[in-house]
């Protein structure tokens, strides 16, 4: 039984990530970007919050470490991630963003490996790195003759915000802080959504009254704020505690297909050739890096 629930809860998750994209594309169509990614994680950080107030004894850091932690995640994996997701999805397609965003995986191990120099990657671990960036670029089609074109500029913006999720990702794992996972990802979620507010305010964004009333809108915000974050974010601490983070990293991988399909189903968006090319060369990727880790899964299960 805990096998199916752990099977069901990684479908739940993946749909809910991945129609996260579809949902992003639909508020973006009434809502400036920042400003509607800060919106998100106030609503979902309050909730986070909630939850973390309830299971974890102390919500409130006491030390210099947890605090550094909660700044990282803040300023790299909520602000600087969806800035550039969120800006750079007006101009790509949901399925694109998704398949970028999948690189995750393959850049937290580069980053990892990088800061820690004695565990450099292998040669066939560069290789896995190499062949995930040329899926990016696959997908982006930069043209030498106008490399400021819209579509490229938009799938580049979204791999920088896989970019800064992975380093985010790394950062945190090397500050030694005794923090549980509930209350980092609450205070992380506030934090980045105050900066996304300084953000937005810097760029003039306005706030429409009638914009944020169109019932899509509202739909948007209360989905991504509510299933795709703060139920999401739930969700995955269960897996990586029963899975390992091996098993969870597959979520990437499964999201860009519901992503695919919500979006051709909603919003008649389709799926180009270089993206499908693109997220066969960055799953290849993922497991040229992974090779030995996915190897000792298949053995301890055997």
């Amino acid at each position: 039984m805990s096998q199916y629930r752990s099977v069901g809860l990684f479908l739940v998750l993946a749909f809910a990530w991945g129609s996260a994209f579809v949902a992003i594309d639909v508020g973006l169509g009434y809502l400036p970007p920042i400003l509607f990614a800060a919106i998100r994680y106030d609503i979902a950080g309050l909730l986070m919050l909630g939850y973390a107030a309830v299971v974890v004894e102390d919500v409130i850091p006491r030390d210099r470490a947890s605090w550094s932690a909660i700044a990282v995640g803040a300023l790299l994996m909520i602000a600087a991630y969806h800035a550039f997701l969120f800006v750079g999805q007006r101009n790509t397609t949901a399925a694109a963003a998704a398949v970028l965003v999948s690189l995750s995986p393959v850049l937290t191990t580069g980053f990892a490996r990088a800061l820690v120099p004695q565990d450099a990657l292998s040669p066939v671990g560069v290789v896995g790195v190499g062949v995930g960036l040329v899926g990016v670029l696959v997908i982006a089609r930069p043209d030498p003759s106008n490399l400021l074109a819209t579509g490229t500029v938009a799938n580049l913006l979204v791999f920088a915000a896989a970019a800064a999720f992975a380093l985010g990702s790394v950062l945190t794992r090397r500050i030694d802080a005794d923090l549980r996972i509930e209350t980092m990802e609450a205070w992380s979620m506030l934090g980045g959504a105050l900066v996304l507010h300084v953000l937005s305010a810097g760029l003039g964004e306005r706030f429409a009254v009638d914009d944020w009333l169109v019932g899509e809108a509202v739909g948007a915000i209360a989905y991504l704020s509510i299933f795709a974050s703060a139920i999401g974010f739930l969700i995955y601490f269960d897996l990586l505690e029963r899975l390992g983070a091996v098993e969870i990293n597959m979520v990437s991988y499964v999201a860009p297909i519901v992503a695919a399909v919500v979006g051709w189903a909603y919003l008649g968006q389709t799926v180009d050739t270089p993206t499908m090319v693109g997220f066969g060369l960055i799953f290849l990727g993922f497991l040229l890096v992974k090779r030995d880790a996915i190897r000792r899964e298949l053995t301890r299960r055997d």
